[in-house]
């Protein structure tokens, strides 16, 4: 414990805003160290920005109030209608992935809780997140609005289609699986942006993939196998792998 509390102190005396007290409780505090000391900076992601947002955004404020002991466990949580709250190391995993810096603007895809979306506004200028669920993008925006997240926006609709009038965007984060990458995203990306997804079919595991962007050409880099819940709306109508596995 000695050696989290005083790589926590380094980062609160690198970075003033988290050494803004909150008023939380100290169990929250403590298990929420531990949550990054053990589950992610022991697993590999060592970018500190990434620690850093970790480390602040209170992920028990993300989940229903059942489960809010369970918020810095090493897994996924429902969140309902079907959805979670990503384990925290994917949530790292993927963040760190984008190589952000902090006059980014980035889309993120799905919003559920608001909680990955919390996370990247700490590291970046501004962050627009989509939403198709009516009730969790309700309830996303009424969890958003009460807490310090000035930098968000938030809409309801089809993320498939991305948000063009906010367009260009320096990086894109899919939060739920789909089997191609959706060419209106990556019109959306700016040269020599960043999109990170879990690519693969929504139904089984998918590959956590990065996609850059170079010109008219594209990088990609599969980082880990994933599970996530399957993107709806437009990409669950056109997918092939819902059709194939609904014939079984």
């Amino acid at each position: 414990m000695k050696r989290i509390s005083l790589w926590i102190l380094l980062l609160l005396l690198h970075d003033p805003i988290l050494a803004d007290t909150t008023g939380e409780s100290p169990r929250f505090r403590l298990a929420r160290e531990k949550m990054v000391a053990d589950q992610i900076r022991a697993r590999g992601v060592t970018d500190p920005r990434t620690l850093v947002a970790m480390t602040e955004v209170q992920r028990h404020l993300f989940v229903p109030k059942s489960l809010q002991n369970q918020a810095y466990s090493d897994r996924p949580l429902p969140i309902g209608e079907g959805q979670t709250i990503s384990q925290p190391y994917i949530v790292a995993l993927m963040t760190a992935g984008l190589k952000l810096s902090a006059g980014d603007r980035v889309l993120e895809i799905g919003t559920g809780s608001g909680y990955q979306a919390a996370v990247l506004s700490r590291m970046v200028k501004e962050v627009y997140s989509i939403e198709i669920k009516n009730n969790i993008f309700k309830q996303a925006s009424q969890t958003l609005q009460s807490l310090p997240y000035t930098n968000i926006k938030i809409k309801q609709g089809d993320g498939y289609f991305g948000w063009e009038d906010a367009a260009p965007f320096d990086a894109i984060m899919i939060t739920a699986a789909i089997d191609h990458i959706p060419p209106p995203l990556l019109q959306q990306l700016k040269n020599g942006g960043r999109l990170i997804l879990p690519l693969g079919n929504p139904f089984r595991y998918q590959n956590l993939t990065l996609v850059t962007k170079l010109s008219e050409n594209y990088t990609v880099r599969q980082i880990t196998g994933v599970l996530f819940v399957p993107m709806t709306g437009y990409a669950e109508d056109r997918s092939p792998s819902a059709t194939d596995d609904a014939g079984r």
